[in-house]
C-alpha cells in the first residue's frame, strides 16, 4: 500500500469516527442527557472508594494488557485486571466466584502463562504489534466507543436500591453442584479432561526410530 493511499484511508477513517460521534451525540446522548434527572450527590464512604479503586485496578490492568508490547508486562497487567475483577465479585456477595477467580485464573492460568514466558527463550525481547493497524487504529476505535459506553454508564436509567447485607454463597453453590446440577458438572469435567488430553497429544514430541 502506497503512503498516499494509506493517508487517504486514515483520513476517511477519522472522518467516519468524527461523524459517528457527532451523530450519536445529537441523536442519543444529547436527548438522554436532557431527560435524565440529576441525582443529588451523596456522601462517599469507604465502600465507594474501595469500589472505584478496584475498578481502576481492573481497567488499568486490562489497558496494560492491550497496550504493552512486552508479553511479560502484559502478563503482569492481566494479573492486576484479574485481581480487580475478583475484588469486584466480593462487592456482589459472590464470594465463591471471587475465590474461583483467584484460584483458577491467577493460580492456574496466569502462572502457566508466566512459566511459558520464562521457559521460552528470548520471548521477552519479541515486540508484539499489529503493523497493519497499529496504535492509531486503536485510538480511533477508542474515540468511537468510549463516548457511547460512558453515556450508557452515566445517563442510563439504572435502578437504585439499598444494598443487601453480604451473605455467604459457597454452601448453596456446593449443594447445588452436588445435587441438582451434578450431571452438568461431571460433563463439564469430562470436557475439560478431554481438552487437556488433546493438548498433551498435540504438544508432545514425535519419537522417530533411528
Amino acid at each position: 500500500m502506497t503512503p498516499l493511499r494509506r493517508t487517504v484511508l486514515w483520513a476517511l477513517a477519522c472522518a467516519a469516527v468524527v461523524a459517528f460521534v457527532v451523530a450519536m451525540g445529537r441523536l442519543a446522548i444529547g436527548p438522554a442527557a436532557e431527560e435524565t434527572a440529576r441525582p443529588a450527590p451523596g456522601a462517599i464512604g469507604l465502600p465507594d472508594l474501595l469500589f472505584f479503586l478496584l475498578a481502576a485496578v481492573a481497567v488499568g490492568g486490562a489497558a496494560g494488557v492491550a497496550i504493552s508490547r512486552n508479553i511479560l508486562r502484559s502478563a503482569v497487567g492481566l494479573l492486576a485486571a484479574l485481581l480487580g475483577v475478583g475484588g469486584l465479585y466480593v462487592f456482589l456477595s459472590a464470594d465463591f466466584v471471587a475465590i474461583t477467580q483467584v484460584l483458577v485464573y491467577i493460580g492456574g492460568v496466569l502462572v502457566l502463562v508466566l512459566f511459558a514466558v520464562m521457559l521460552t527463550s528470548r520471548i521477552t525481547e519479541v515486540a508484539v504489534s499489529n503493523r497493519s493497524v497499529g496504535a492509531f487504529g486503536g485510538v480511533l476505535l477508542f474515540v468511537a466507543v468510549a463516548p457511547v459506553l460512558g453515556a450508557v454508564a452515566v445517563l442510563g436509567p439504572w435502578a437504585v436500591r439499598e444494598p443487601e447485607p453480604l451473605a455467604p454463597t459457597t454452601r448453596a453453590i456446593g449443594d447445588a453442584l452436588l445435587t441438582r446440577w451434578l450431571l452438568p458438572f461431571e460433563v463439564a469435567s469430562l470436557l475439560l479432561l478431554a481438552t487437556l488430553v488433546g493438548a498433551v497429544v498435540m504438544a508432545r514430541k514425535e519419537i522417530r526410530p533411528e
